[in-house]
């Protein structure tokens, strides 16, 4: 178990990040249009997963506008925004703000992923959402970066990130 703090209070997620080098799991995730999405689909780009738990809370909605403004700069990398939102919430929410370069993602039928990944939150007010995590893959599936942001309620740290893309 992975121990994060949301507003300082300490909170556990259900295990630990997967290691640098290794493949990452595929998983099925529902885009905002209501298909599904593999972790296949996306071989021969770099990918940054940025996972939070819900579009509701302002952090969360931050750091998708910030990875979008990203995304419109770099080259053959995917972004993917994953969190247990209704993919409609996901829909709407970029819709409204004008967000286009990156792809929302829900795990929202049975938190699988939250659960292959070991970042689904365990205890408090947010259990059985997602803890703020980004994750880098490179263009074949390989894990090179994970940043587990220690306090839920704070950004993760986007020059870190792209440091090591």
């Amino acid at each position: 178990m992975a121990n994060v703090k949301l507003q300082g209070n300490p909170t556990q997620t259900i295990g630990q990040l997967p290691k640098t080098g290794e493949q990452a799991k595929d998983f099925s995730l529902v885009n905002s249009k209501l298909a599904r999405v593999s972790l296949k689909e996306f071989t021969g780009s770099k990918i940054i997963l940025n996972i939070f738990p819900s579009l509701d809370t302002g952090v969360c909605a931050a750091s998708v506008r910030q990875f979008n403004k990203l995304a419109s700069e770099i080259e053959n990398t995917k972004v993917l925004c994953i969190s247990r939102d209704l993919p409609l919430a996901h829909n709407r929410f970029c819709a409204a703000e004008g967000l286009e370069n990156v792809i929302t993602l829900s795990d929202f039928e049975s938190g699988q992923f939250g659960k292959d990944y070991g970042l689904l939150i365990m205890d408090g007010p947010f259990k059985g959402l997602l803890s703020r995590v980004v994750i880098i893959l490179d263009e074949n599936g390989k894990i090179k970066y994970t940043q587990q942001v220690p306090e839920i309620s704070h950004e993760p740290d986007y020059d870190d990130v792209m440091k090591n893309l």
